[in-house]
Order: structure tokens, then C-alpha cells, then sequence
């Protein structure tokens, strides 16, 4: 486990990125910053505060060519050492891009660097190892818990200033014969290879799950080898100014892009397809002040989900994930388009979503929060217009207590303050299947100015007392209610 990071310095870098306090973070800055730490009272000007406030990155005019280094596009030939050492360059001389020239590289584990812009030009593919032992052990986070497990393909730990950008391709190659059979038994959207009798990631699962409830240290949740836990695409751990731009991302193992406890982040015009077990597109988990636009999901789950933790270790952390504006997207098939959970234990809050586009009927919903009385947690300001959905095969909207564990446990969710304007649907089999908790309801939802057509079955309506509607159309004809 030679330096690997530890758990304190997870929580101080955590300690840096939590503005749940505005004022708190205004304290820390320059006057001359103090009164922009300030955010609008108006949902929208905040949303536009917000991306104004984004600190972006920025490298030297220096470029690392990885060919420099001893990488060939040679098939058989692993360029991860290559890479590191182009990395390690740009890192030790103050930052600057390495370069991913046209061609197919193969590699395994690639570990980012402060001040460093790698940089996968068009018709350059890296191509990833399926071999397991190819991904050092590293501090991550799975489903929502904090643990030692196998590296992301593409991974960056408390490091700042670091993009990932490029028209080129990264190719995570998994399928139903390596990564994906791990997952055991599942109901998805293609064969993923699991078959009675082999081996998968269940026990192992289930013994974090007790660790986390245990308060065990994360560092000593060691797994990996035999555990069958799938190592997350392009993750960043607890970084400061982060951009993903314009590449490819396919065929990922588990959750595609995933950042985790990091502050100013920026995903433009990413184009990610994977359809695969739990290949969700992008997973902001405690994260601070974000930016996604212009990226098109094709997913075997969810294309975007808002998470911070899921159940002790989402509650130990306490980090909501917050101020996160999501436009100009284009959603395809998936479990949701824009979602909220099931890993949310810490907390979610303002949120925006704005001119996207949802059309497959393979998407599930195009709006969807998910949780449950395991989790818990309190998730508030919730911002949706100009939204564009074709088809989706179950509801447009669903507020879920009930997803997975349900009722059987002590935390009551917490779900208020949505607004949902301007949202135009052509064909769903619902418009709203709102489900709270006796006791836990699901919180005001406002509907305004929108129009949803071909629904073929009525809303289902359950412990959802506070549903809003203000000029609303079903099938063309105006409703006061669901």
C-alpha cells in the first residue's frame, strides 16, 4: 500500500471543497472576491452565477508528445509507462499538454497530475487493458463508499488544475467477456456475460456495505483481486479545477465519468456511449460548483446522477453535491435523463437543468430522483426548462422513496422545492409517478407551462400531497391536476 493516499488527507482536501456556507467561503477570499462569493436569490441568475464562478483551468504553452517518451501505437505494446513519464514531465515543468497523437495505444491505468492537459488528438484512440492487474490499488469511492480498490482507467487524486480533453477516443473495451460479467445477475440493455456459477462482485459488495455501517477506516476496506469491483472510467478524486472536453468516451467498465469531492469542474462536449451494467455517463458525487453542457449520453443506466454518498459514509462525509448546472445535453438511452440519487445520502442542492433534449424509447425517464429511508438525506432546489423529450418508455417524471431498500430504514428522505417550466413531451407512458414515505412525503413539485403528449396511463400519486400545476397540457387538453 506504499503511497497510497490516507484517509486524513481525503478529509482535508474535503475539508477545503465544502461551501455549504457562502459566507464561510467569502471569508477565505480576497474583498475584492468576497462579494462575487455571494450567490443571486433567483434560481436563474444563480444558475448563471454559478458557471460566471467556475474557476477554469489553465496550462502552459508547452506540449509532452507521449512518442517522446517511448510510446508506439504497436498493437501488443503497453504505453502506460510512456504516458506516466510524459505526465510526470509536463508535471515537474510547471504544467503544459501530453500529447495522444493519431493512432491505437494500448495502456492500463493512467494517473493525472497537477498542471497537466492530456490531450487525445482526433483519430488517436487509447485503447485500455481488460487485465485486472493492470489497475493499481488506489483510494476511490464505489457506489457511493469510500474504499481501496482497483484504479479508474483515467484517475486523478487531490491533484488541481488537470484536463482530460481532445476529439480522440478513449476505449475502455469492455464486454460481456471481461469487465462487465462481474456485475452477476442483471436485467440491462445488452447480454453482459454472467452465467450461474461464476463468479461476481455480490459478496464483496456486501461486505463493504457492513464495513461502511461499521465506521470502518476507509483505508482498511482493502479489496480488488477476487472482490469483482469494477473500477469507475475517468474518475478525479478531491481535485480543484478539473475539465473533460470533446473526447469519446466507449465500452466502460462501470460509472463512465465521475467526479468525486472535487470543486470546479467543467464537462463540455463529451460524447459517451456505453451500454453496459451500472455504465452510467456522468455520476457528480459531492461536488462543488459544476458545469456539464453539450455532451450527448448514450448509457446503460442513467445518463446524469447527482450523488454524495450513499448511507453511513454519505452521512460520515457530509458533503452535498451542489450548484451544478447541466445544458444543452442530449440524453438517449438510459435509466433517467437527469437524476438525482441513489446515492445521496449527503445531501443535493441547487441543481439546474436547461434546453436538453431526451428522445430513446430505451430512456426510462427524462427527470428522476431516486432514494429511500437507507439513504436519506436532504435534497432541495431543483431547477428544469426548455426541456425537449421525444420518448421515454415510463414517466416523464418520477420522485422514488422506494427505490431499492424502500421504507426499511431510519432516515427520512427529504425531497422540496421543484420546478419543473417550459417541458414539452411527445410520447410517455406517464407524466409523473411521484412515490414518498408515510410520514417522509415528497415536498412542493411545480409544473408550469408544459405540454405532454401520447401519455397512455394516469400518474401514480402517493404520499405526494404538494404537486403544483400552472397551465399544463395532457394529450392537449388543460389539467389542474395529475
Amino acid at each position: 500500500m506504499k503511497n497510497q493516499p490516507t484517509l486524513s488527507k481525503t478529509l482535508s482536501r474535503r475539508t477545503l471543497l465544502d461551501a455549504s456556507a457562502c459566507t464561510a467561503l467569502a471569508a477565505m477570499l480576497p474583498l475584492q472576491e468576497a462579494a462575487a462569493a455571494i450567490p443571486p436569490a433567483d434560481p436563474w441568475e444563480r444558475a448563471d452565477w454559478i458557471v460566471r464562478s467556475i474557476r477554469a483551468t489553465s496550462f502552459p504553452d508547452a506540449d509532452f508528445p507521449i512518442t517522446r517518451f517511448g510510446a508506439r501505437p504497436v498493437k501488443g505494446h503497453d504505453n502506460g509507462k510512456a504516458i506516466a513519464a510524459a505526465i510526470a514531465a509536463a508535471h515537474d515543468a510547471g504544467g503544459g499538454r501530453v500529447i495522444v497523437p493519431a493512432g491505437t495505444w494500448e495502456s492500463g491505468a493512467i494517473h493525472l497530475k497537477s498542471n497537466v492537459n492530456l490531450h487525445v488528438q482526433a483519430d488517436a484512440t487509447i485503447l485500455f487493458s481488460t487485465r485486472p492487474q493492470d489497475y493499481p490499488i488506489v483510494f476511490t469511492r464505489w457506489e457511493g463508499m469510500e474504499l481501496m480498490n482497483y484504479s479508474p482507467l483515467v484517475y486523478a487524486h487531490g491533484q488541481e488544475n488537470v484536463a482530460l480533453t481532445g476529439a480522440g477516443t478513449l476505449d475502455g473495451q469492455a464486454g460481456p467477456d471481461n469487465w462487465w460479467s462481474w456485475k452477476g445477475p442483471w436485467n440491462g440493455t445488452v447480454e453482459h456475460g454472467w452465467k450461474e456459477g461464476m463468479a461476481d462482485q455480490r459478496p464483496a459488495r456486501a461486505r463493504l456495505f457492513q464495513m461502511a455501517e461499521a465506521n470502518a477506516p476507509p483505508e482498511k476496506r482493502i479489496f480488488g483481486e477476487g472482490s469483482y469491483l469494477r473500477p469507475a472510467f475517468v474518475q478525479f478524486y478531491a481535485c480543484d479545477r478539473v475539465l473533460i472536453e470533446g473526447v469519446k468516451l466507449r465500452r466502460s467498465p462501470f460509472w463512465q465519468v465521475h467526479p468525486v469531492l472535487c470543486r470546479n469542474v467543467v464537462v463540455r462536449g463529451v460524447d459517451i456511449h456505453g451500454l453496459g451494467p451500472n455504465n452510467d455517463g456522468c455520476d457528480p458525487e459531492s461536488v462543488d460548483m459544476m458545469l456539464i453542457e453539450q455532451c450527448t449520453f448514450d448509457t446503460g443506466d442513467d445518463c446524469i446522477a447527482v450523488n454524495s454518498g450513499r448511507n453511513a459514509d454519505g452521512r460520515r462525509l457530509a458533503t452535498p453535491a451542489q450548484n451544478i448546472v447541466i445544458r444543452d445535453c442530449r440524453m438517449k438511452e438510459g435509466h433517467g435523463g437527469v437524476v438525482v440519487g441513489s446515492q445521496i445520502s449527503g445531501g443535493a442542492r441547487h441543481i439546474y437543468a436547461e434546453r436538453c433534449t431526451m428522445d430513446s424509447p430505451d430512456l426510462w425517464y427524462a427527470i428522476r430522483f431516486k432514494n429511500n429511508a437507507l439513504r436519506g438525506g436532504l435534497l432541495e432546489h431543483f431547477y428544469f426548462r426548455d426541456l425537449t423529450v421525444g420518448q421515454v418508455s415510463r414517466a416523464a417524471i418520477t420522485c422514488d422513496f422506494n427505490y431499492e431498500e424502500g421504507a426499511d430504514g431510519p432516515f427520512k428522505p427529504v425531497l422540496r422545492d421543484i420546478l419543473i417550466q417550459r417541458m414539452t413531451v411527445a410520447k410517455a407512458a406517464r407524466v409523473l409517478d411521484s412515490q414518498g414515505l408515510p410520514g417522509a412525503p415528497v415536498g412542493t413539485l411545480r409544473i408550469e407551462d408544459s405540454r405532454f403528449d401520447g401519455v397512455t396511463h394516469p400518474s401514480i400519486l402517493a404520499h405526494s400531497p404538494d404537486i403544483r400545476l400552472s397551465r399544463v397540457r395532457v394529450n392537449g387538453a388543460p389539467v389542474q391536476q395529475l
